[in-house]
């Protein structure tokens, strides 16, 4: 029997830490490991930001908490795109900025802000602000995220399926989001029956296509 296998070695010389297989068989598929670990910091920056944004979305929700409830569950599952991804770009030899402010410039999507001006005092004026302005808010941050992990599917599909397979599971997820937005701001602002197809989620942020199994109680 041969002592050759046809996989036991390759471009990368036996012991060799400076370089990772995992990367270099992405590359000799036609994906460049480089460029993409960049779009995926680019991507999870839109996922920490928004779930940054949505937090203050949601609290400006004030009497709403049918629209609280929906837009818990897209925050919170954004913060599980973020946990999902952010491995993965360290096996490809990559890493998160050091500084906050440069991860939130990055970000593949524009800041979810609360859609209203400030007043003299730095404070939020929301004596003009409407349910169908933080709904409108709320879809077109999903529409970013959708067509950003869709660009990621795109540049991964069949050529790493260990990415491939994060970025479709979190598009799932955004696509779900925006038809709960779609459904919430036609009926708000429109007085349209517009279905989602589907409910908010069993318990909030329940993630059902990305959510880790936590490794312990305390992760």
């Amino acid at each position: 029997m041969s002592d050759q296998k046809q996989h036991a070695s390759g471009s990368i010389e036996p012991g060799d830490t400076s370089k990772r297989v995992g990367a270099e068989v992405i590359r000799e598929r036609g994906c460049d490991p480089e460029e993409l670990r960049e779009k995926l910091v680019d991507a999870v920056g839109a996922e920490f930001t928004t779930y940054y944004y949505y937090t203050n979305l949601r609290m400006h929700l004030a009497g709403e908490e049918d629209y609280k409830e929906i837009t818990e569950d897209a925050r919170l599952e954004d913060r599980a795109h973020f946990e999902l991804v952010v491995p993965r770009i360290y096996e490809l030899e990559g890493s998160l900025p050091n500084d906050i402010r440069d991860f939130a410039d990055r970000a593949s999507c524009p800041d979810a802000e609360v859609p209203t001006p400030m007043d003299d005092d730095g404070c939020l004026d929301t004596s003009t602000l409407e349910v169908e302005d933080i709904l409108e808010v709320l879809l077109e941050a999903e529409r970013c995220a959708i067509r950003t992990w869709s660009e990621i599917c795109d540049m991964t599909r069949g050529a790493d399926p260990r990415t491939y397979d994060m970025a479709q599971r979190i598009l799932n997820e955004e696509m779900d989001h925006e038809a709960w937005f779609i459904e919430l701001l036609s009926k708000e602002r429109d007085g349209e029956i517009n279905p989602a197809g589907h409910f908010a989620r069993g318990e909030p942020g329940d993630a059902p296509y990305t959510k880790n199994t936590p490794f312990n109680d305390s992760a």
